[in-house]
């Protein structure tokens, strides 16, 4: 074997390291420096490069330098000084561009927590850019495939042909943008749910060239169609550098969605259109999406990492410090917590953990001008050791911190582990998905539930959230999302179809609160077909028209099919990619959703930054809101336990905030029939006023100027399974 260089500070085991020839430099060498252990990371000062990295319980760094292909090692440097846990040097004549990766040295003690394995080439955890792809093979590994001890033993293959690398970069770099985020008033919010790729995969007026990447998403004619439907934010899900599973890719699969992260400061250069410029372009599309003042949120995946369980690769964290980046069980630290179900469990409870997903986030928030982040299984983050703590310490950091307080933050509030839901357990600043919404409102209009059910979830759902001042905001509704059916399939099939995941239909929920009215899937019955739109504009309004946070999953404005495949979490194809041939032909739909989002905007009621109550308020006269049956009085309480059909009646002269004073909003009444027959709903009596019809679901092809006049006490047929809307005007 040759000779390599060891400092006479380390004692490492010669027998751990595979023969290369690789240059090893001296730290006496007069191109390294002590350098800072501050900032994390590989930082560029126009003379050299600061290399910085944490390890509690590693012995010796390594930093690798790579040729200009990123395909050779051709240097290894010893990082020479160790400060308060962190490892750091100073590099002369490194220079942006430059592929590294690290080297790090330990104890390879599976039993007591510990996987140190120098011949497996890692990740950086602060990497800005990542170039090339993960190729997996047995030298990934840090034990020995097929070994009778499994991940006792320890291998010795070098793995740095089969893992991406490492890119130093510019933090000056030159790009074509406005800096600065664009920061929206929550009460105005109404959030779009959609993947990078699969959005302009098929997009009709986006180059071949640059379809399904971020220079795609920033086409004009894509951002002025989603600005067209009224919604505020695009929510992508995850950019972050991902990788794909051995297992799918062997099905001819790949990770679709992204959840499988090894880098949170990286974008993922697989949705670059030039994968050396995965940098610019995501900062170059946030700045066209700010430009049509719309925001930007990333769903973010800090609960677990793609390195999996104790016999998945070592990319990464598992190499550089296992204890510390992952939550071990107690008592076996060979093995890892899983609360995620993914096989592994971020540690958030360490302080220099913490410390990296705060930094994450300012980066992606102060220099890729990302005005929000939705937080999957969001629970973990909150999880100490004694379970989910909503002061834990991730988010005591998150609400002192300055930039984080004044970007949207949206907890996925709930996670596989013991006491993971915990729906409006957030602390006040955090909004929250609601799958209560999703579950009530699908079931109000399946026409297995009653009605109060639902009148909880059109106020916000004060049951869950109206405590520590918290606002309505908070509560995110939502009918569908990425995970699960899409609208028109919640409306298409009672079952799931899930079988081109290769799994045998096992994967995904079962219960879906749907129906598919008679017909599995596609039909040409036209009742039925009537049935299914007039049933996905139910849902539409009843999102639009509730207290709350709307959010929107892109496609369903036409009517988008997975087929009835709930999981496509590994459907890189027509499946999963928008077809934008839908909008042509259910346009119809598209303007539906406009006129919602119109409507939403026109009536502040319907977005309160409060919320409302049936109190009377005597000193003004004015009882914020009143639930009303079809007689046209107001629900009596044996009526909550028969009654389908609801009217809710809000008065626009109720106050917008806490002060004790007279609003100037409309009055509007809601009617909600989820009962299959059609429904006289008498108009409440309301003195020398008349009630204008606003929006009728019964009605496919409704505009703003199609309004007519109802007076008081005369009844209006709300058509079964209809959702109609009305506001008062002087007679």
């Amino acid at each position: 074997m040759p000779q390599l260089f060891r400092p006479p500070w380390v004692s490492w085991d010669m027998t751990l390291l595979a023969g290369q020839e690789i240059a090893m430099t001296n730290p006496v060498n007069p191109r390294l420096r002590e350098g800072s252990p501050y900032p994390r990371g590989a930082t560029w000062d126009g003379k050299g490069v600061n290399f910085s990295l944490f390890s509690a319980h590693a012995s010796r760094v390594e930093v690798c330098l790579f040729d200009e292909h990123g395909e050779k090692e051709v240097e290894r440097i010893t990082l020479p000084e160790y400060t308060d846990q962190i490892f750091h040097g100073w590099i002369a004549d490194v220079r942006p561009g430059q592929f590294y990766g690290y080297r790090v040295y330990g104890p390879y003690e599976p039993e007591a927590g510990h996987r140190f394995n120098p011949n497996k080439l890692l990740l950086d955890p602060y990497a800005r850019a990542h170039m090339g792809d993960l190729k997996w093979d047995d030298a990934l590994f840090g034990y020995t495939i097929g070994h009778r001890d499994a991940d006792l033993s320890f291998d010795t293959r070098d793995s740095a042909p089969f893992v991406p690398k490492c890119v130093v970069i510019d933090p000056n770099f030159d790009w074509r943008g406005q800096s600065g985020r664009n920061p929206l008033p929550w009460d105005q919010t109404v959030i779009y749910e959609t993947h990078v790729k699969g959005y302009t995969k098929k997009h009709p007026h986006v180059p071949e060239g640059l379809r399904g990447t971020y220079a795609g998403m920033a086409v004009r004619e894509v951002l002025e169609y989603i600005k067209s439907l009224g919604v505020t934010s695009i929510e992508f899900l995850p950019v972050h550098s991902f990788i794909s599973d051995e297992y799918l890719l062997k099905k001819g699969l790949r990770n679709y969605w992204g959840y499988n992260t090894i880098g949170f400061f990286a974008p993922d250069p697989g949705y670059a259109s030039d994968r050396a410029q995965s940098l610019r372009e995501f900062k170059e599309m946030v700045s066209q999406i700010h430009d049509v003042g719309l925001e930007v949120i990333l769903d973010v995946v800090y609960n677990h990492t793609a390195e999996g369980n104790e016999l998945g690769p070592t990319l990464s964290f598992r190499g550089i410090d296992n204890a510390s980046y992952y939550r071990l069980v107690a008592d076996k630290p060979r093995y890892y917590v899983n609360d995620t179900g993914t096989g592994n469990t971020v540690n958030l409870s360490h302080r220099r953990v913490i410390q990296m997903v705060t930094d994450s986030l300012r980066y992606w928030a102060d220099e890729m001008h990302v005005d929000g982040f939705r937080f999957d299984l969001g629970t973990i983050l909150a999880r100490e050791p004694n379970g989910f703590d909503n002061q834990s310490g991730f988010l005591k950091a998150c609400s002192q911190d300055p930039t984080l307080e004044t970007v949207k933050m949206i907890a996925e509030p709930w996670d596989c582990g013991p006491g993971g839901y915990q729906v409006g357990a957030f602390p006040p600043g955090w909004a929250e998905w609601n799958d209560r919404f999703r579950d009530d409102v699908r079931e109000y209009w399946k026409g297995t539930q009653l009605a109060s059910r639902l009148s909880p979830r059109l106020l916000g759902s004060p049951d869950l959230f109206d405590h520590q001042g918290r606002k309505p905001w908070s509560c995110v509704n939502f009918i569908t999302a990425h995970d699960g059916f899409t609208l028109n399939d919640c409306v298409s099939y009672n079952d799931k179809h899930n079988d081109a995941n290769g799994e045998g239909n096992r994967d995904g929920a079962s219960d879906n609160n749907s129906s598919n009215y008679g017909v599995e899937g596609p039909t040409e019955d036209p009742r039925i077909i009537g049935i299914r739109e007039r049933q996905m504009r139910n849902m539409l309004a009843t999102l639009l028209f509730s207290q709350g946070t709307p959010m929107l999953l892109a496609g369903d404005e036409f009517g988008r099919t997975q087929l009835g495949n709930n999981n496509a979490y590994c459907q890189d194809n027509d499946i999963s990619w928008i077809d934008w041939s839908l909008p042509e032909r259910n346009g119809s739909l598209v303007r539906f959703v406009s006129r919602l989002t119109a409507l939403r905007r026109q009536f502040p009621i319907l977005r309160r930054g409060r919320f409302l109550t049936e109190a009377y308020n005597s000193e003004l006269d004015i009882k914020e809101l009143t639930w009303v049956n079809a007689t046209g009085h107001e629900m009596a309480i044996g009526d909550w336990d028969v009654t389908r059909c609801l009217g809710l009646m809000l008065d626009g002269r109720a106050r917008r905030t806490g002060i004790m004073k007279r609003g100037e909003d409309a009055t509007l009444l809601l009617v909600f029939n989820s009962w299959h027959e059609d429904v006289q709903f008498v108009l409440p009596s309301v003195a020398e006023q008349h009630w204008r019809l606003l929006l009728d679901t019964n009605m496919a092809h409704q505009e703003k100027g199609d309004e007519r006049l109802f007076p008081a006490c005369t009844s209006y047929p709300a058509v079964g399974r209809s959702v109609l809307l009305f506001d008062l005007v002087a007679g």
